[in-house]
């Protein structure tokens, strides 16, 4: 704690992340689950991207956007796994304010970015369906380009509002945080003042990031199917129905827990439930992001057996 010149308040130097476990046995097991988790998301989406950027027939906007979810991906697990596991290992468990800070803010970037990203996708899904013809004409380099950096922006501007409302309310005791990193709603449930207002700024924050995006998710997809059940092949529904099952699937486990977290109001609060829920859309969704796409996905499965060496996919 630091004291403030001229008060007898002190101020939080640093938070204590109180993680899942204070038993010695279980941190030691939890560490050995938690790393090969990070590594295989890590792996797997590293793999996801060297695969795109060294076949060339993957030199669309459709692998470009996944590659750049695969970014998103890795750099969300490493913003707060490697800290975790360090903790599970160690006998403290403190982060600075201002590693707080940082951590919250690239967190925050990164899931707004990836919101906003499935729009995108969902966009792209949409017109390679609905005007095939028309594809590279309307998607172009230069626009997917501006799009990669709008949705770069978007999450980054977001978050940054969402942790100056978060970081600079008082925090003058307790400093305990009851998670495994600096996630907004768990620090401000220790500020020292009444954080109503914060709340309803930071739902009005969530609403624009989570309701938004789905809808205009939602709205590609009605698009989608009845272009989809207007083709008279059997075959091409399937084919079809399938490549936009993968982005639907990653987009409920992303959205899911993400709206359970920021959507719901403070009497909801359960700090070991929340831990459990943002453990699954934190981690679970960057590990299972590039295994729902490669194991629904021909292109990627060819090209992976082309780099290990096999003429074929058997």
């Amino acid at each position: 704690m630091l004291m403030l010149p001229g008060q007898n308040q002190t101020w939080v130097s640093e938070f204590i992340l109180l993680g899942f476990s204070s038993d010695p046995t279980t941190s030691r097991i939890l560490f050995t689950a938690f790393l090969i988790l990070y590594l295989s998301s890590v792996l797997g989406n590293g793999l996801i991207i060297t695969l795109i950027c060294l076949d060339t027939c993957f030199r669309t906007p459709m692998y470009f956007f996944l590659c750049i979810l695969s970014l998103m991906d890795m750099g969300y697990v490493t913003t707060t796994m490697p800290h975790m596991l360090v903790h599970l290992l160690s006998h403290s468990q403190t982060i600075s304010f201002a590693g707080c800070w940082l951590q919250m803010y690239v967190f925050g970037a990164l899931g707004g970015t990836e919101c906003v990203l499935f729009v995108v996708m969902a966009y792209d899904w949409y017109v390679a369906i609905c005007y095939p013809l028309h594809y590279t004409v309307i998607l172009s380099w230069n626009l997917c380009i501006r799009l990669a950096a709008g949705t770069l922006t978007c999450g980054f501007l977001a978050s940054l509002i969402h942790t100056i409302h978060t970081m600079w309310m008082p925090y003058c005791g307790p400093n305990k945080v009851n998670h495994y990193f600096c996630e907004g709603p768990s620090v401000r449930n220790l500020a020292c003042m009444d954080t109503h207002l914060i709340e309803i700024v930071d739902q009005v924050l969530s609403a624009i990031f989570v309701f938004a995006p789905l809808s205009l998710i939602v709205a590609s997809y009605v698009h989608i199917a009845t272009a989809i059940l207007k083709i008279k092949s059997t075959r091409s529904h399937c084919k079809a129905f399938s490549t936009c099952t993968s982005h639907l699937t990653v987009v409920t486990l992303f959205y899911a827990p993400a709206t359970y977290i920021y959507m719901r109001p403070k009497s909801s609060y359960c700090p070991e439930r929340d831990k459990q829920v943002s453990l699954f859309y934190n981690v679970f969704t960057s590990l299972l992001n590039p295994v729902v796409y490669s194991m629904r996905n021909k292109d990627i499965k060819q090209a992976l057996v082309k780099v290990m060496g096999h003429d074929r996919v058997n």
